[in-house]
């Protein structure tokens, strides 16, 4: 029997170009959970049109204390998109509802994240939200791995968290020292 693989929890997936699923067409996910049973990530190169962080609270009903940055919100995957997750540094913690996920990054799934952002006082130095999330079954994310369907990177701040999202991807792929021209005629499956 095959042992698991090292947890991929903290690392980056790379769509290769030609995977099967138009969802995950040149994304960029960061695994926030990996093990045995699942895989969970959330895609930080895909903006929901039109929709900004500061929108978002005020449809939630929460009121700023502070000026807030014009972020567009992600769509972090096609599971639960009505469902907020904010990725962010850990120099913010709500004990017990965030998941410390790697070296300074922390995932948190309340509302109180979403109010800590929008206070001067409590706000994560760094932070994205996305609705929803991309989950693998179990051996699942391992199989597409094998079959060449993503890449995989370490992550950085740039990455995680910069408005940059057209470029995320060929980014990302140059830090494993990919061209994505040199990918094209290659393919991938989801």
């Amino acid at each position: 029997m095959a042992s698991m693989p090292e947890s991929l929890a903290g690392r980056v997936l790379i769509a290769m170009p030609g995977i099967d699923d138009p969802r995950f067409e040149r994304a960029v996910i960061f695994l926030c959970a990996h093990n045995a049973d699942h895989a969970m990530g959330l895609t930080v190169n895909r903006p929901v049109d039109g929709l900004t962080v500061p929108d978002l609270l005020v449809r939630l009903g929460i009121e700023a204390t502070i000026t807030m940055p014009e972020g567009l919100v992600l769509f972090g995957g096609p599971v639960e998109r009505e469902r907020g997750f904010v990725l962010h540094t850990a120099d913010y913690d709500s004990a017990p509802a965030t998941l410390a996920v790697a070296d300074g990054v922390s995932l948190t799934a309340t509302r109180d994240v979403l109010e800590a952002m929008a206070s001067e006082n409590r706000a994560p130095r760094r932070s994205v939200l996305a609705l929803g999330y991309a989950g693998w079954g179990g051996g699942q994310l391992e199989r597409e791995l094998q079959e060449n369907v993503w890449l995989t990177c370490e992550p950085d701040e740039s990455l995680l968290f910069g408005d940059d999202h057209e470029h995320k991807w060929g980014r990302a792929l140059a830090k494993i020292g990919v061209s994505a021209e040199r990918l094209s005629t290659l393919s991938g499956r989801a």
